[in-house]
């Protein structure tokens, strides 16, 4: 009696497991049919018949749903196997190698004191899912900031020719940012100030200048996205009699960036940055040197398309008392000298941006005309240098461009020096202050 009941029992399974066979699952999408045809369901063995007389409760569609589910896992672990790694030299774009286009945010530091309750503020978190796009732009710009560099560190010798350093540089932003018009690109020249040049300083086209052993040499270069700009720089030495010079501006940079934030006075942020880069002293060539800050170089804010936006961040105290603001982006960098502390205008000018607020100005030179059309298109209000005129193919330009700086549309930024003998070291980040926090959107495992 028993054996016959459970012989009954087994049949009654068979032809269940026979209806499940021929009852189509349920799909999740057009997708999945194709993967759901593959999954035949094959004739239980006797184990599993137990176990299915166990719990014969359980429903057709869950079943389905189930092997949909660990399908789709599967296809997830997958695509995420394959999203490429950087190649060395790098030249797979950086949304490629983040396909959430999510990109990584900075360094975040918190606010002190009368700003402390802005990062539990659910109101000022609100506002920061609102900025969100803008944030992710600049986060792109950041990235691709940050792999260009390292890529160039691995590189940079003593013998390189600079006009070849910058073009290796400019070329590897170009293809990680998949530049883009005005839309992504490279967002001022490659600085590449040699000694006691501290600033916008890049060689011009047949220049032959050649990176030496004892060289100090600012790298100063600039990506964006959509006009969001990424400013931000650092020094190479080869000789390390040179580091506590490096040292003195990667540390008063470091302060600057602490000191900042909402409602504190531009003239705060000076003093403390003086302080620290005053501390150090700098043995070069047998001869001790005080470290100085160069007094007439500033940090600043910077806007969209607009590299100095009107707000000038002070490295020695005695600055003015204007506050920084919500929402704000401030290219903190600071410059140490063994010379003067203080910068005048000299040698050739390479260096050129189109003025912001510069109206409608009548031009009489049509070369001038047409070269303008070229800056426009190009570059708008983003500064340029020569070589990325030649590089579009305009000849024969610098008569019309010294027309259009004479008119005021175009404003020259000849190289800035100290005294002659001297050596200049630099670092810079760009800040972001944020309404809940401070991200340091450019910071690095390096500096």
């Amino acid at each position: 009696m028993h054996s016959r009941a459970s012989m009954m029992e087994n049949e009654n399974l068979s032809t269940e497991a026979c209806v499940e066979e021929e009852e189509p699952p349920k799909l999740v999408n057009g997708n999945d049919v194709e993967k759901l045809k593959d999954l035949s369901i094959s004739h239980p063995t006797n184990e599993e018949s137990a176990e299915v007389s166990a719990a014969p409760q359980k429903d057709k569609g869950t079943v389905s749903a189930e092997v949909v589910k660990k399908k789709k896992k599967k296809s997830k672990s997958k695509k995420k196997k394959e999203v490429p790694e950087q190649t060395d030299p790098p030249s797979i774009p950086v949304v490629e190698l983040f396909p959430s286009r999510e990109f990584p945010e900075g360094e975040i530091q918190q606010y002190k004191d009368d700003n402390l309750w802005r990062t539990t503020s659910e109101e000022k978190r609100e506002l920061e899912r609102l900025e969100k796009p803008i944030y992710n732009s600049v986060r792109q710009a950041a990235e691709v900031h940050r792999q260009v560099r390292k890529y160039i560190k691995s590189i940079l010798k003593p013998g390189m020719l600079m006009i070849d350093l910058c073009e290796t540089l400019e070329n590897t932003v170009r293809k990680l940012i998949s530049e883009n018009g005005l839309q992504a690109g490279i967002a001022f020249p490659t600085g590449c100030s040699l000694n006691w040049v501290a600033a916008h300083w890049t060689p011009n086209s047949g220049d032959k200048t050649v990176l030496q052993y004892d060289d100090v040499m600012k790298l100063d270069f600039g990506t964006h996205i959509d006009g969001h700009i990424i400013d931000c720089a650092f020094t190479v030495a080869f000789n390390p009699m040179f580091d506590p010079l490096l040292e003195a501006s990667r540390e008063a940079t470091n302060t600057g960036i602490k000191e900042s934030g909402i409602d504190v006075r531009l003239c705060d942020v000076g003093a403390a940055i003086q302080e620290v880069m005053e501390s150090y002293e700098v043995e070069v060539n047998g001869k001790m040197f005080q470290v100085k800050s160069i007094r007439n170089l500033n940090g600043h804010s910077i806007g969209s398309y607009q590299i100095h936006a009107g707000k000038s961040v002070p490295i020695v105290k005695g600055g003015e008392q204007t506050k920084m603001e919500e929402g704000e982006f401030f290219a903190i960098e600071t410059f140490a000298s063994t010379g003067k502390g203080y910068v005048r205008e000299d040698l050739e000018c390479s260096h050129y941006m189109k003025n912001f607020d510069a109206g409608h100005i009548p031009l009489r030179l049509p070369r001038a005309k047409q070269l303008l059309a070229t800056i426009n298109k190009n570059f708008s209000t983003l500064a340029f240098c020569r070589r990325y005129l030649d590089r579009l193919g305009e000849t024969k330009y610098l008569m019309a461009l010294k027309n259009l700086c004479d008119t005021g549309i175009v404003q020259p930024y000849p190289p800035l020096c100290d005294v002659k003998g001297s050596y200049v070291s630099q670092f810079e980040h760009t800040i972001l202050l944020r309404p809940t926090c401070k991200e340091v959107i450019s910071r690095g495992d390096d500096y």
